[in-house]
């Protein structure tokens, strides 16, 4: 009997967006779970559906595998520092498909626990946003994307966009989450 090796897992290659939009069910739900620095240890049919990668090439990947180039950087410090605080965050992200399609979800990210109460990992769950919230939070994602452009550095674009997501949701709310239920809330009406 011969010995087989399983393949390498493929490498990644830059994904260059193409402008197309994906959207999916607005009953189905996309969900992944990470490990505690945002490696992909689960994602469901959805996320691999909408995504276009198979189960191999995400699970054992950072999540960031995903991140939009547009995405400002600011909204995953705010995700990662509430996480980091052992809170749980909704917000509005626009992904990136393995073919460069983009789609948009509504996260809502968890700390996963052990029973020691020591976090494990991560568990998020994507809802499909409605046109209209994604058609409010568009201009505020450029809005910062263009203070991150500013800076030549990552850590000083971060920095600066950070306070400007934070003036422009003090304008709007008195936190980020409940800017994101106040879009979400008029997206039902």
């Amino acid at each position: 009997m011969q010995d087989t090796l399983p393949a390498p897992p493929r490498a990644r290659h830059a994904v260059r967006p193409t402008g197309e939009e994906r959207t999916f069910g607005t009953d189905e739900l996309i969900v992944s779970k990470t490990d505690p620095r945002g490696v992909i240890t689960y994602a469901n049919d959805v996320f691999l559906r909408v995504s276009g990668y198979t189960a191999d090439e995400v699970i054992g990947q950072p999540h960031n595998l995903i991140r939009h180039p547009e995405m400002p950087r600011a909204v995953f410090a705010l995700l990662w520092g509430a996480l980091a605080q052992g809170q749980e965050i909704f917000a509005y992200i626009n992904n990136l498909a393995a073919d460069g399609a983009h789609y948009w979800v509504l996260a809502h990210v968890t700390p996963s626990y052990g029973p020691d109460g020591r976090v494990l990992g991560y568990h998020s769950n994507r809802r499909r946003p409605s046109p209209r919230a994604v058609a409010e939070v568009t201009p505020l994602y450029g809005r910062l994307r263009a203070e991150e452009r500013r800076h030549p550095h990552a850590r000083a674009a971060v920095a600066a966009s950070s306070r400007l997501l934070e003036e422009v949701v003090t304008e709007r709310a008195d936190s980020y989450e409940e800017f994101v239920w106040s879009v979400i809330h008029r997206e039902e009406r």
